[in-house]
């Protein structure tokens, strides 16, 4: 690698083959382009105008630059300059011990770390270093981290590009010990890739690096890191949820994401950090049935197992179990204490009832005591026990309560009985609920005017009344109180679960109060006990849900619950499809910390610090582009690309010869480049002038009109096929008005109702044929045409004589078997159209008019429709009788006629006669 200044070239031998420019130069000038071909019209007149463009004899001076440019600019390609180059990787001559951590919280920057990885596995070949590489995280076999052999820059590319992100930390007391196991190596240059968080064995990892070697440790850039989302934890109508970043300093936010099982997204919550805090919190508020529905939260944009959390069973099953005071009620369920309660919650939950003992060996989420009076010390203790695991207790006052309530309470009660509404005793009204406020679960939830309660066991007043209160009569008496006992919550509803204290229970409200309750539990897990739970489904380094790796085994059902994840036991799901249990990556793990210092004597740099800037792709990429303008150049050069421009003065002086000259001054803003609204008018004649076209009579009649130009348009596709005539789409024209000298042939369908031809009309059309025009007269009649006008005829065909009587044609035959119209192309003896059995006229052979070559074709057998074709090519009218055999009869005669109008006689010549003969025995 050679130094100039801030570019380096890695090629240097290259730069020798600028010494070859001057040859190169030398070698265009002295060959000349290719010779242009030009294509002169059909036109005696342009034969002697010299064109104003010419071919030059030498390649231009700017194509000889260009040129020039061109192979300088693959020359430095090829010698692969480089900008503002790195230095050196340590000693010379020693390996590149390529370190890497590959755990959970690299995943966020990888592509940076890929990046970092390639280019020094580049500088490493560049300066012939071989390479060994050790990842630090435990592979997904399960064998602990080990080095790589001593290898090539070639094979280290190959195992580095194949180094992906593991869903579990990196273990750096395995890498430590891996590096023991190493052979001795002397004067390596060591490059450490570090995902950022730091352990106890960080410094000594490090340390033992730096026996090796020049150490360099690669981090991200502040802010970067890996941050870390812990399981949710149910709140009063949410889940709360804690994210933890490494680094406090400065402020940041983000988004948790809350999905489906199918990826819908349910709930996006904001994540803010303030300067100086580790942690951030974030409340996802969403109905307890979609609640229910959420499978993963995850921090929006960290792409790391970290980011994710797994929701399972215990955060959405809910079974729930009634407890009634009253014994002796079964016979009459609509007196019992539970009936009502149990009738709310089986439509949603899954229903367990019986004695607490019996419940409190079930794996609950809820359990509902209705009207239990007083509980002894070992029931009071197990509830408690099942509240601090996140379970929910509710309780109903009753009778039973208010004669007196044991401590499982959320706040004081009295002793009096309770207050009664609404009775023969009282004056007092039953009372209404008022509006639940921002603080309760219950917020949002509409009341209905019937709910009213008739009596009620009051709390005694305290200072945290208020804040344990979560509804309220309209008097301001509590009716629903809570208290927060670990994980779980005590529930105590101030009346009855029976229609006898108040109409609640038998309401909707009453319903989706208690699925409010339940959700505030943090479920059970579907499946329980000890009993290994199979890996169903693993989280890679990404945070992507995938087949678990074969190294995965199962865990216990008791263990899950703080099993910390590692190669055996990868973050994901365990049990079976239908009974999952998470295991997250923040299961008992530490809060992460960031590597705020290195051992004295390490160089320190960052992911993206590198401003190299590798040219080669850059002057390739402009090599292809001067390419391609060369290319275009040439071909331009050639006259091999048709340019657009204005019709120059050889064609307008072949249009004034032709007699076009007063048709075209009539838009001559046109032929001057003027606006664009002339150029529309003047295109039809420039069109006709330029492209050889057919042209059909107007008749005014619309459906006659359109059989003439499909039938052209049919005739035009057959002869592209067939022939080497190439024409353009036909014109329909007013032989009162359109310029007729464009058209070698013209269609002229003779109808009945067509208006008599004005001496103006027969001068034009004489003056067509006398310019060697041809005009097929077609008076589509099944049945022969007799030009005499002592014949008589339909009015069609005395339509016809009034059009030909003043052309002074020459005199009208038959067509002889001889005529050179029978052999223009095809050999024919009969010239049908739809129609068949009429005569063909021509006029008769007079050399010294035309050459011979007849100026009018008559018949009666309507060939236009005999050709006419749709759009996609199907014909349109059948041939009678003879069917298709006849239409291709047709067709040929049309393909005959027009060579005809093209060649004149040219088919009468003697040197074909030997050729003719010859397929005529045939």
């Amino acid at each position: 690698m050679s130094l100039f200044g801030a570019l380096a070239v890695l090629s240097p031998w290259w730069l020798a083959a600028l010494a070859g420019l001057p040859i190169i130069y030398w070698l265009l000038r002295v060959t000349p382009p290719a010779p242009r071909r030009l294509h002169f019209p059909a036109i005696r007149i342009l034969q002697d105008i010299v064109p104003k463009e010419e071919t030059p004899a030498q390649t231009p001076l700017w194509l000889l630059i260009l040129r020039l440019l061109l192979a300088a600019i693959v020359i430095l390609a090829l010698a692969h300059p480089l900008l503002n180059p790195p230095a050196q990787l340590g000693a010379a001559g020693g390996p590149l011990l390529l370190v890497v951590d590959d755990g959970w919280a690299a995943a966020r920057r990888w592509s940076d770390r890929q990046e970092a990885m390639a280019t020094l596995v580049d500088r490493a070949e560049r300066e012939g270093r071989p390479v060994i590489v050790l990842p630090t995280a435990t592979a997904t076999t399960g064998e602990a981290p080990r080095a790589s052999r001593l290898m090539r820059a070639v094979d280290a590319r190959a195992l580095v590009g194949a180094i992906e992100p593991k869903s579990w930390p990196v273990d750096r007391a395995a890498a430590l010990a891996a590096l023991g196991a190493m052979p001795e190596i002397a004067q390596a240059a060591v490059v450490y890739l570090a995902d950022g968080l730091d352990d106890a064995a960080f410094v000594p990892f490090v340390e033992r690096l730096q026996r090796l070697g020049e150490v360099t440790v690669m981090l991200d850039q502040p802010g970067a890191l890996a941050r870390l989302l812990q399981p949710p934890v149910s709140d009063p109508g949410a889940l709360v949820l804690t994210a933890l970043r490494p680094e406090a300093t400065g402020p940041a936010a983000g988004f948790v994401r809350a999905t489906t099982e199918d990826g819908r997204l349910l709930a996006r919550a904001d994540l803010r950090w303030t300067d100086g805090q580790a942690s951030a919190q974030a409340r996802i508020e969403l109905p307890a049935e979609l609640r229910n529905r959420i499978t993963r939260l995850e921090i929006e944009g960290d792409t790391t197992a970290g980011a994710v959390v797994l929701l399972d069973e215990r955060w959405r099953r809910r079974p729930v179990g009634v407890v009634s005071g009253a014994t002796t009620e079964r016979q009459q369920p609509l007196l019992s204490d539970s009936f009502y309660v149990e009738r709310a919650l089986q439509p949603y939950n899954e229903l367990h009832t019986g004695t607490l003992a019996d419940l409190l060996q079930r794996e609950l989420a809820m359990i509902v005591l209705s009207d239990v009076g007083r509980l002894g010390d070992s029931e009071r203790a197990s509830l408690e026990t099942f509240m601090r695991r996140g379970g929910v207790v509710m309780r109903f006052a009753g009778p039973r309560m208010a004669d007196g309530a044991d401590a499982l309470v959320p706040v004081q009660l009295r002793t009096d009985g309770g207050r009664a509404f609404g009775g023969a005793m009282t004056w007092a009204q039953p009372l209404a609920l008022t509006a639940f406020t921002t603080n309760s679960p219950f917020a949002g939830l509409e009341i209905p005017g019937d709910v009213r309660v008739m009596r009620q066991v009051l709390a005694e007043p305290g200072l945290d009344l208020a804040d344990r209160t979560w509804a309220r009569l309209s008097d301001g008496t509590p009716l629903i109180t809570a208290d927060r006992h670990g994980e779980g919550w005590l529930v105590l509803i101030h009346t009855a679960a029976t229609p006898e204290w108040s109409t609640l229970p038998i309401s909707g409200l009453f319903v989706e109060m208690l699925q409010r309750v339940v959700a505030l539990s943090q479920g059970v897990g579907a499946a329980g006990g000890d009993q290994p739970l199979p890996p169903v489904a693993t989280l890679d380094g990404f945070g992507r849900l995938q087949p678990p790796p074969a190294s995965a085994s199962a865990v216990g059902g008791g263990e899950i619950a703080q099993l910390r994840a590692s190669a055996r036991n990868p973050p994901g799901y365990y049990g079976t499809e239908t009974a999952r249990r998470a295991v997250n990556l923040a299961n008992g793990m530490a809060p992460p910390r960031p590597i705020r210092e290195v051992p004295p004597g390490i160089a320190r740099a960052s992911f993206g610090s590198d401003r190299t800037v590798d040219l080669k792709p850059w002057l390739l990429a402009a090599a292809i582009v001067l390419l391609l303008v060369d290319l275009v150049a040439s071909i331009v050069l050639r006259g091999l690309l048709p340019r657009l421009r204005m019709p120059s003065t050889a064609a307008l002086v072949a249009l004034a010869l032709c007699g076009a000259l007063p048709a075209l001054a009539q838009a001559p803003p046109t032929l001057r480049g003027a606006q664009p609204q002339a150029q529309q008018s003047a295109d039809p004649l420039l069109n006709a002038a330029l492209t050889t076209r057919l042209a059909y009579v107007q008749t005014g009649n619309g459906e006659v009109d359109q059989v003439s130009r499909a039938g052209l348009v049919g005739l035009g596709q057959v002869l592209a096929r067939r022939t080497a005539v190439d024409i353009g789409q036909p014109i329909g024209v007013d032989i009162a008005e359109d310029e007729l000298s464009f058209y070698p042939l013209m269609y002229w369908p003779i109808t009945a109702d067509a208006t008599r031809p004005t001496p103006q009309v027969i001068q034009r059309v004489g003056a067509f044929l006398r310019g060697g025009g041809l005009i097929l007269f077609d008076t589509r009649e099944a049945g022969a045409f007799v030009p005499s006008q002592a014949a008589g005829g339909s009015p069609v065909a005395l339509r016809l004589r009034e059009i030909l009587r003043p052309l002074n044609l020459g005199a009208l035959v038959p067509m002889p078997n001889e005529h050179v119209l029978t052999r223009s192309f095809y050999l024919l003896r009969e010239f049908p159209g739809r129609w068949t059995g009429g005569a063909v006229w021509v006029e008769q052979n007079q050399d010294r008019i035309n050459d011979g070559v007849s100026s009018v074709i008559i018949g009666a057998n309507d060939w236009a429709a005999a050709w006419a074709t749709d759009g996609q090519g199907r014909h349109l009218y059948p041939a009678v009788p003879g069917g298709e055999a006849q239409r291709e009869l047709a067709i040929r005669f049309g393909v005959n006629v027009v060579m005809y109008a093209l060649t004149g006689n040219y088919k009468a010549d003697q040197v074909h006669i030997e050729a003719i003969m010859e397929r005529l025995r045939r």
